[in-house]
């Protein structure tokens, strides 16, 4: 298996080490501050029990930790690494200084990947002498739960470092998509703006509350949604598929999309906003909130396995 750096050892890149490692990989970790790569090893232990109380990993956390060690250089951690998973700060200024570090002591054959999630490869690779090999590989939080893994080339990443890059995240476990080109958010938040956009709208607009938005999602359309996409969705949601769901609805959906200008979300939305969240959920118990949600994450990946186990 080939070895993989960790560069940035924070929320994410601790999840990274959990995927790859429990792939059977070589993981090693860096971090420029020496105090976040010492409670790394702990966070990521702990992710692990998690995951194989789960059932996401079979083998015992202790030995799944056995593979993953700290780095005290760049170049220790580089050197010999097949994939480079880079996740510092969310800048351009901060992804060019890295990048240059990266393609200048890695290996030519080493990928280079930003975890970046809207900064596009061509804004920091553009002068890099390796520039083929670097792409983004945006994971969707957290990468250890969730699978899905968004990968990005810039205009002149190799096709070669594109399957590659995607037959190691395949086989870690992860679910790759391939973009075809740049676009600014990528696909997912993309996606998830969309959505966003008419929720604050409806809201803004007095038609339903931010509480029956979110009930709207994850009692309607997150159902269906957490195993099939919205293209299946429509497609067997009329009796001739596709094609004939569209002639049935694509006036209704045409006309709402004239409706939905773009717009700021306005102080006085986010207020209301802020204060129907806090009255569902204090401020103080997100933290609790949180770990409720990757524990019921984990438990709906965990389901999805089995089913698709049984569908095969």
């Amino acid at each position: 298996m080939e070895k993989i750096a960790i560069i940035g050892s924070g929320l994410i890149g601790c999840a990274w080490g959990c995927v790859f490692a429990r792939a059977g990989h070589p993981v090693v970790l860096y971090d420029i501050d020496p105090k976040v790569t010492a409670v790394a090893l702990n966070a990521i232990n702990e992710n692990l029990v998690k995951l194989h109380i789960a059932g996401l990993i079979t083998e015992s956390p202790e030995v799944v930790l056995k593979r993953i060690s700290i780095a005290s250089t760049l170049e220790e951690a580089l050197s010999g690494a097949g994939l480079v998973q880079e996740n510092v700060r969310e800048t351009v200024e901060a992804k060019k200084e890295i990048f240059a570090k990266l393609d200048r002591i890695a290996a030519p054959e080493t990928i280079l990947a930003s975890s970046t999630s809207g900064i596009p490869a061509s804004s920091f690779t553009a002068d890099l002498k390796g520039r083929a090999r670097c792409l983004v590989g945006h994971p969707i939080n957290p990468p250890s739960v969730v699978p899905l893994v968004e990968i990005v080339p810039a205009p002149w990443t190799d096709q070669s470092t594109l399957q590659r890059a995607r037959a190691i995240y395949e086989g870690a476990g992860q679910v790759p998509i391939m973009v075809q080109r740049e676009t600014q958010g990528f696909i997912v938040n993309r996606l998830q703006g969309a959505l966003l956009s008419e929720a604050f709208r409806l809201v803004e607009d007095g038609y339903v509350s931010s509480v029956d938005v979110d009930k709207a999602i994850k009692d309607g359309l997150g159902l269906r949604w957490a195993f099939m996409g919205p293209f299946e969705t429509i497609d067997l949601n009329a009796p001739g598929g596709i094609r004939d769901y569209c002639g049935r609805y694509g006036p209704l959906y045409l006309d709402i999309a004239k409706q939905a200008e773009p717009r700021v979300w306005t102080d006085a939305l986010l207020d209301k906003l802020e204060k129907e969240r806090l009255q569902e959920l204090p401020a103080s118990e997100r933290p609790a909130r949180s770990r409720w949600r990757d524990q019921r994450l984990m438990d709906l990946v965990a389901h999805k396995r089995k089913a698709d186990a049984q569908d095969k």
